[in-house]
């Protein structure tokens, strides 16, 4: 096994099937997405023991604002209330929370809430908990590309740009919900991620979903582009 493999993990969410769960159970689509707070609730709380530091939780991407308009508000007004109860757990569990993705888009309630958590977290150490809010990776590639312009930068550096100046690579990428896509997620970060796909729909993901995952990157062996250490 390489020592590549560090002791502290950044590992990337996907949180897919909150409306699948919901259909299967007669429920509206809202539903679901409450279920899916709970599923994150439960996975950041898991996410030291099992031996993660950094966690980027995929919650509000950037095509998600083409749902109807009644689900997209809903959603809305469950992130900012979700971020406000939150906050003084995530605070009194020493977790650092921010929020990566644009915020000119969203509603001042939910900027509001962001602003709150941000800074009543900020000492956090025991995890760095980043919400994805309003995010593209895509987009995110491109806005580091005009912030360089005309400056020799090389992979590493544009990387802070694009990332974030204290935010490591993705070494694990989960997806819930058995679809088995990227979603224009981390684009950059994830190159060399290991990527791990899960049927269980996200309002049932739990500690254990994540513990397994997490075994399973333990035991594997990235390269990097390298040759097998046995060879």
């Amino acid at each position: 096994m390489q020592s590549s493999l560090p002791d502290k993990i950044h590992a990337a969410l996907i949180m897919d099937g909150n409306g699948r769960w919901a259909a299967r159970r007669g429920l509206p689509r809202t539903a679901g997405h409450e279920a899916g707070t709970h599923a994150a609730r439960r996975i950041v709380a898991a996410a030291p023991a099992a031996g993660i530091g950094t966690l980027t939780l995929y919650a509000f991407s950037c095509d998600n604002w083409a749902r109807p308009a009644a689900e997209v508000s809903a959603l809305m007004a469950l992130l900012s209330h979700f971020l406000l109860k939150e906050t003084e757990d995530l605070a009194k569990a020493g977790v650092r929370a921010s929020v990566i993705g644009r915020r000119d888009r969203l509603p001042g309630h939910v900027r509001d809430a962001i602003d709150w958590m941000e800074r009543r977290t900020s000492e956090g150490r025991a995890l760095h908990l980043r919400i994805a809010i309003d995010y593209s990776g895509r987009q995110s590639i491109l806005a580091a590309a005009h912030a360089a312009a005309g400056a020799a930068l090389d992979a590493d550096a544009f990387g802070r740009l694009v990332a974030g100046a204290d935010v490591p690579p993705v070494d694990l990428l989960i997806r819930a919900g058995g679809e088995k896509r990227l979603s224009d997620f981390l684009l950059w970060e994830c190159a060399y991620a290991e990527l791990s796909f899960c049927d269980v729909l996200w309002p049932d993901f739990c500690a254990a979903h994540l513990e397994a995952a997490v075994a399973d990157f333990r035991g594997r062996e990235r390269r990097f582009g390298a040759l097998p250490s046995a060879a």
